[in-house]
């Protein structure tokens, strides 16, 4: 079980990155959020979980081990496997997950894709109790509008997008949505910046 990489990173792109580790570039799949705090060149260290399956292996991580460790308890429900685990995580952030599973918020849980009502009751019902017993990481504090745009900013170029292209594509859609989050705005900017390509 690879239970963590660190080492340099080769390369980000829309659902994975590359990351050498003793010479080695370990393919790692990520959600937007944990692809956008990495840089290319730059030191990273993931928490991550090996799926293994009789014709691949396939590296999943994250920032954190909380988000980790919610992704390996997704997948004890039947029907969820890594894709989907992965998907729920980078619409929902740790914290959004345990809260909407601890209160069976169907609502909350029906915004993944491909997660419909009687998923979404399913993984409330088997998941309540056991999402409470995981440790939690300290609440992150969310920071100011700046600390988002930045962060999304840096990403697309890392993506390769030109500077000024990426800012305005992010200003565009901070002025739309005020409040949203890192991976949720890095979604939207990327959708804006694809249909201008």
């Amino acid at each position: 079980m690879i239970s963590s990489v660190r080492g340099r990173v080769l390369s980000v792109g829309l659902d994975h990155a590359v990351i050498e580790v003793g010479g080695v570039g370990f393919a790692v799949q990520a959600t937007p959020s944990t692809l956008a705090t990495l840089r290319r060149g730059e030191e990273a260290s993931l928490a991550t979980a090996l799926v293994v399956r009789e014709d691949s292996l396939t590296l999943f991580g994250f920032a954190d081990a909380e988000a980790c460790e919610l992704f390996r308890l997704l997948q004890t429900v039947s029907g969820i496997g890594p894709r989907l685990a992965l998907a729920t995580l980078a619409v929902l952030e740790p914290g959004q997950l345990r809260k909407a599973l601890a209160d069976s918020n169907i609502a909350v849980l029906t915004q993944v894709p491909g997660i419909g009502r009687k998923g979404a009751e399913r993984l409330s019902i088997e998941l309540r109790d056991k999402v409470n017993a995981l440790p939690s990481a300290s609440p992150a504090a969310t920071g100011p509008a700046g600390g988002v745009r930045s962060s999304v900013v840096e990403a697309l170029v890392g993506l390769g997008f030109p500077v000024k292209q990426a800012e305005q594509a992010v200003d565009g859609v901070l002025l739309e949505n005020g409040g949203a989050d890192t991976s949720g705005v890095l979604r939207k900017a990327l959708a804006t910046l694809g249909t201008k390509r």
